[in-house]
């Protein structure tokens, strides 16, 4: 096999001509772990018999390319999980002599447009998008142009793309299957924007644990013969379903929201809350009335929550910034290939906040 005739050799020929898969001779050239030896060289080997660069900024100035940046357009700055996302994205585009230009859209699909013009003026190489948009289309643009795009975090629609999620719905369902386990039956979710995937992803998760509890429940239960054989509480008590609330966005919503909860008639006794801004909120309301016995699990690890023991359902935020910076460059060596989805893992760790027992 020979150089092709546009005389731009891609990681895509590498692979073909070493015999091995695409991931594989990305992993090899650029000397990551766990690719055999043997392969590694005869990778190389076929690196440097077809004159292959990594597109590093001196081959893309020599191929004709401007500009050496990718465009990561995240949600919201304040929170941390976009900054350890781009932080991770930077990191790996480094090693690949690509640099990064960062711009928040504040979850609004209107400045998120307005990004995504600038961008494309700019001539970026390629765009890493956690997307506040319901349809993605206006992207279709930028791939016209050649330019990759890949999503994280939020799915795309109404495009074909690369992108990187996390299974938001089992790391809910964990999340809400501990606080059942521990006893709770009357358990909050607070979640984000309606309109965001992972809100009604991590809300499907939520309701399939509840549902589960509530199928238990029932067949566990004797049919009641009369109003002193029904359950305490009987009507007077809500349906969990009662307690979601969406658009706790922030911290001082997500307080507002769970001070609402508590002084209700019948308060939970344990509370899901579905990203790190608004677990801060709840600690914040939590601490300020003194309260030690309502449960707490929260979606997103963050700083400190070690310390304040609070027990979360984990990911690695750095790893999908990674992670989506590596499906940039593939898409880049090879435009051609059938797009991407990959879902990342969650994991819950135990910090106590949500192993306490439920209130009498």
């Amino acid at each position: 096999m020979g150089i092709p005739a546009s005389g731009a050799t891609t990681l895509a020929d590498v692979a073909a001509r070493a015999g091995v898969s695409l991931k594989t001779a990305s992993r090899a050239v650029n000397g990551e772990q766990h690719v055999r030896e043997e392969t590694r060289a005869k990778v190389l080997a076929a690196a440097a018999d077809l004159g292959f660069q990594l597109n590093s900024s001196a081959s893309l100035l020599a191929r004709g390319i401007a500009s050496s940046f990718v465009g990561v357009v995240t949600g919201d700055l304040a929170n941390p999980f976009y900054a350890a996302l781009a932080q991770g994205a930077a990191s790996e585009l480094r090693s690949h002599g690509l640099s990064v230009t960062l711009g928040s859209s504040d979850e609004s699909s209107a400045q998120e447009g307005v990004l995504v013009d600038e961008l494309a003026r700019r001539s970026v190489r390629a765009v890493i998008a956690a997307s506040a948009m319901t349809s993605h289309a206006p992207y279709e643009a930028l791939q016209r142009r050649g330019v990759p795009v890949v999503f994280v975090d939020r799915a795309p629609t109404d495009i074909a793309a690369d992108s990187i999620v996390l299974d938001n719905v089992a790391g809910a369902r964990v999340a809400a299957e501990h606080l059942v386990s521990g006893g709770h039956r009357r358990i909050a979710f607070l979640g984000d924007f309606e309109r965001l995937p992972t809100y009604r992803e991590r809300l499907d998760g939520f309701r399939a644990a509840m549902q589960a509890m509530d199928a238990r429940l029932a067949s566990d239960a004797a049919p009641a013969t009369s109003a002193a054989d029904a359950p305490a509480g009987g009507a007077r008590t809500a349906a969990w379903a009662d307690l979601v609330r969406e658009g706790a966005h922030d911290p001082e919503v997500a307080a507002r929201v769970t001070r609402e909860l508590l002084d209700s008639a019948h308060p939970p006794t344990a509370i899901l809350a579905s990203n790190n801004r608004a677990t801060l909120g709840v600690l914040r309301e939590l601490a300020r009335r003194g309260d030690t016995t309502t449960a707490l699990v929260g979606f997103d690890d963050f700083d400190l929550a070690e310390v304040l023991g609070v027990t979360v359902i984990a990911h690695d935020a750095r790893a999908m910034g990674a992670q989506a910076a590596r499906l940039v460059v593939e898409r880049l060596a090879d435009p051609r290939r059938e797009p991407e989805l990959v879902r990342l893992p969650t994991r819950l760790i135990e910090r106590g906040s949500g192993e306490r027992p439920p209130r009498a």
